[in-house]
């Protein structure tokens, strides 16, 4: 218990947290903070401040989808919210400080694990992406964006719905890849096809989104038939591997973190010969502030296996060699964070119906999933990068004025 206290006392100062312990004896730690609900977390079994131990999130995460933890005074999100802001990245701490040996070991594992093979890509995508459709209906926005949305401002004082954040990430991004009517686009990654159908009702270009999930498939081809424009607007079954070309524009959002360190430039060289000579391509995924690191134990397991957060420096040492020129890069900082507090706050008020559709323990993980990827990008090292490409220096205007045009049209037509 001893060391488990001393762990606490230094993970939390700010805010004030009490541990009571399955023996009945308890501690308080941090100081009363009225920014901070007090909360008070119950081990209902003796062997959660050893599992903790052992491994912080991964232990904290299986007790809790367990049921034997419980936490008065607020929810898995304020609880790991406590955390985190006791621990901010900008205030150089972590919530997990581990030895050189441990720190290799896992590095060997994930090493394993990024390489992503071909044979084991699909399985990974399926683990996530081909949970029940419901699911995702009862927290994403209608349009099914399982991505970071697009903000006015850190607060939202603007006072915006999802439904209309999302709306002005998919114009943001189309903004960046100056289309024309008529262009051939491919989306990489296409989830349920809102990215694909957008640019097409929007831009007026032809779209073929391929995807490694079945449910996502089905639900992207029904939606084009519904909206007649199948001839328009393609979904595949496909790896990006085997795709042909050429398309005039690329775009690819919130599948990077699935292709694997080790097929990066693999990744890029493809994305080139797919390109016509004044193609772009927009890269959007979630990224890491800091340089290369590894999946937590809890993810890996539970929510992406086989998934991996890229450094920035990673993503460009990758395409870097394949003549591709990295024309616009932006830093989302705050965005994903505002995004997934309303995932959050959706599955929260859907409760019984998640229940419904698996278990209780189920909607514990998903919950701990949501609070956790919230906080980290609140507090973490975790953004959003908007990486843009070209093949030729020449194809774009040489200022972004024609990004912030572009985009006011299309929100203005969107309104209208």
């Amino acid at each position: 218990m001893k060391i488990f206290e001393r762990i606490l006392r230094r993970l939390v100062s700010q805010g004030q947290l009490t541990v009571i312990y399955h023996d009945g004896s308890s501690s308080t730690v941090g100081t009363p903070d009225p920014a901070f609900p007090g909360l008070t977390l119950t081990f209902l079994d003796s062997r959660v401040p050893l599992d903790i131990l052992k491994d912080p999130r991964l232990g904290m995460a299986e007790a809790y989808i367990d049921g034997r933890v419980a936490i008065e005074g607020g929810g898995i999100l304020e609880l790991i919210s406590l955390i985190r802001v006791n621990n901010a990245w900008e205030k150089g701490r972590s919530i997990s400080s581990r030895g050189p040996l441990k720190r290799g070991f896992k590095a060997l594992r994930q090493t394993l694990w990024r390489a992503n093979h071909r044979s084991r890509a699909k399985a990974n995508v399926a683990h996530h992406y081909d949970l029940s459709g419901a699911l995702y209906a009862l927290f994403l926005d209608k349009d099914r964006q399982y991505s970071c949305a697009y903000w006015p401002d850190a607060d939202n004082r603007a006072g915006i719905g999802l439904e209309q954040a999302q709306e002005d990430k998919k114009a943001h991004i189309a903004a960046k890849l100056l289309l024309k009517p008529g262009m051939k686009v491919l989306d990489i990654g296409c989830g349920w096809g809102g990215m694909a159908l957008y640019l097409h009702r929007t831009c007026g270009v032809d779209v073929t989104g391929i995807t490694l999930s079945e449910e996502q498939l089905k639900v992207a081809r029904q939606r084009a038939q519904e909206a007649g424009v199948s001839d328009h607007v393609r979904f595949e079954l496909i790896d990006y591997r085997d795709m042909n070309g050429p398309f005039d524009r690329i775009v690819s959002v919130g599948m990077f973190e699935h292709v694997g360190t080790a097929h990066y430039r693999t990744f890029f060289n493809k994305c080139r010969d797919l390109l016509t000579p004044d193609g772009v391509m927009l890269l959007h995924t979630i990224g890491r502030i800091d340089g290369p690191g590894i999946t937590d134990a809890f993810t890996q397991k539970y929510i992406f296996p086989g998934g991996y957060i890229p450094a920035l420096s990673e993503m460009l040492r990758g395409s870097e060699g394949t003549r591709l020129m990295v024309t616009d890069v932006e830093v989302l900082r705050l965005h994903y964070a505002l995004t997934i507090r309303e995932w959050y706050k959706r599955t929260m008020e859907h409760r019984e119906e998640i229940v419904a559709l698996y278990d209780e323990s189920f909607f514990r993980l998903w919950t701990f999933y949501l609070a956790g990827a919230a906080t980290v990008f609140e507090h973490g090292g975790m953004v959003n990068y908007q990486v843009q490409y070209v093949r030729d220096r020449r194809t774009l205007p040489i200022t972004r004025d024609y990004m912030t045009e572009t985009e006011t049209a299309l929100r203005n037509s969107s309104a209208g």
